[in-house]
């Protein structure tokens, strides 16, 4: 069995993993949208991406803050 302490340093690395994936979402956005999606406004897919790596690092936050 694990103890307390080790199942809440996984969960603070899984939620530090999910933070980072959001950043790299806010940040690559633009070579994201290019690569995945071939329709032609870039600019809508370039903020979409955005807000979605804003929500995803803010979720990472919230697990890691309760834990």
């Amino acid at each position: 069995m694990m103890q307390k302490g080790e199942k809440q340093m996984i969960l603070k690395l899984i939620s530090l993993i999910i933070i980072l994936t959001g950043t790299i979402f806010i940040y690559d956005a633009r070579t994201l949208s290019i690569n995945w999606f071939s329709f032609g406004d870039q600019n809508e897919a370039t903020s979409g991406l955005k807000m979605l790596g804003f929500i995803i690092a803010m979720i990472g936050a919230i697990i890691f803050y309760i834990v």
